[in-house]
C-alpha cells in the first residue's frame, strides 16, 4: 500500500473495481476537505454510483441524493442532479493542476455550488484549472479508477463500496 503520511488527511476509497487511496489537501481547500471527510464519516458515499465517466477525461460520482444505489431515493436518470442536505460550499480555486489522479469538486455554473459530487481525472485537464476546487490526489489505485465503466449516463455503473478517512480504518 502507498505510504500515507497523514491518516487524518487521506481517504480509502473501495470501488467495485478495487481500492483507491487519496491524499487530501486541507491547506489548498479546507472547506471542501472538511465536507468530503464529514460525508465519508457519515457513510453518505457508500453505494453511490459513478454516474458520468468520460474516457480520457474523468470519472464523476458523489451524488448522495439520487446516486446512492442502496437508498430508496436512488434515481439513475437523475444521478448527477443532487447533493447532500448540507449547504453548498464557497469555491476554493487554486493554481493546482487538474492532472491524472486529481480529485476535484463538481459544481453547476455557479462557482459556489459544490456540495458532495466530485470527479477524478483520468488525464491532464488543465482547462479546468482555477475553475474547480482541487481537494486531493490519488496516490494508489489509479489503475482501478481506469477500470470504471464509461458512459454519460453509465449503464449498470460501477460504484463506491465505501469511502473512509484512513484514520478511521484499523
Amino acid at each position: 500500500m502507498a505510504e500515507i503520511k497523514d491518516r487524518e488527511n487521506a481517504l480509502i476509497l473501495e470501488t467495485t473495481k478495487g481500492k483507491v487511496v487519496i491524499e487530501l489537501f486541507p491547506d489548498l481547500a479546507p472547506g471542501h476537505v472538511a465536507r468530503i471527510k464529514e460525508l465519508a464519516r457519515e457513510g453518505a458515499y457508500d453505494g453511490v454510483v459513478f454516474h458520468r465517466v468520460i474516457d480520457g477525461f474523468m470519472a464523476q460520482t458523489g451524488d448522495v441524493k439520487f446516486g446512492n444505489s442502496s437508498k430508496p431515493s436512488f434515481a439513475p436518470s437523475r444521478a448527477g442532479m443532487g447533493g447532500s442536505e448540507k449547504p453548498d460550499l464557497k469555491a476554493e480555486f487554486s493554481n493546482a493542476n487538474h492532472g491524472r489522479g486529481t480529485c476535484s469538486m463538481a459544481r453547476s455554473q455557479n462557482p459556489n455550488s459544490a456540495n458532495s459530487q466530485f470527479f477524478i481525472c483520468f488525464d491532464d485537464a488543465a482547462f479546468l484549472n482555477r475553475q474547480y476546487t482541487v481537494w486531493g490526489q490519488v496516490i494508489e489505485g489509479m489503475d482501478n479508477v481506469d477500470k470504471i465503466k464509461r458512459g454519460e449516463p453509465v449503464v449498470d455503473p460501477d460504484k463506491i463500496v465505501s469511502l473512509k478517512v484512513a484514520a478511521d480504518v484499523k
